[in-house]
């Protein structure tokens, strides 16, 4: 059985430290990451959305634009609540291939009404991009947004938050260099 919230990853960064869009570099057989990671969660939830400033994907998929001049987590999550009627979604980063069902199962039990997010966290702290958020968060997401504080983990701590602890950090490594792309494509080569 799907999950029946509807699926965001984040796909409008600026890949500064990769040097080129990650989003559209080729992973585990598809084209690019963004398509590995939507034909991925399409197998767990039943709506898979991708959020970016643009269209820039060549294969299908139904997009969320970021509607906000700046680049930012934040912003990307204030434009998914503007768009969808959805009362929470999950969210995760393109980024980060090696978040498994499992995770995400986890993170699906400890969602309970009473909390505005679900987030995993890690010894190495909370990965905000890896979690369930809800509506109730908008008008504390619209104030910092408004305020320019994009940090998400800002944000987290003036919200009604669950944080899920997870021992082994390797499903939350993020593809932010050449190395860690290169390292983690040829595991799926």
């Amino acid at each position: 059985m799907k999950y029946p919230m509807p699926a965001v990853i984040f796909a409008g960064g600026k890949s500064s430290r990769m040097g080129r869009d990650k989003a559209l570099l080729p992973f585990a057989g598809y084209p690019s990451l963004a398509q590995y990671q939507q034909e991925r969660l399409k197998k767990l939830f039943e709506k898979v959305y991708l959020s970016a400033k643009e269209e820039k994907f060549d294969f299908e998929t139904v997009l969320i634009p970021d509607n906000y001049a700046v680049s930012s987590p934040l912003a990307g999550l204030v434009s998914v609540f503007e768009t969808l009627d959805a009362e929470e979604v999950f969210v995760l980063s393109v980024d980060a291939p090696f978040v498994d069902e499992a995770v995400i199962d986890r993170l699906m039990k400890e969602q309970r009404e009473s909390y505005d997010a679900v987030i995993a966290r890690t010894r190495s702290g909370l990965q905000p991009l890896c979690g369930i958020y809800r509506r109730s968060l908008l008008p504390l997401a619209k104030a910092a947004l408004k305020e320019n504080r994009h940090r998400l983990t800002h944000l987290l701590k003036e919200a009604k938050c669950r944080s899920v602890a997870f021992e082994d950090e390797t499903p939350f490594a993020n593809l932010n260099h050449p190395h860690e792309y290169e390292a983690a494509h040829g595991q799926f080569s």
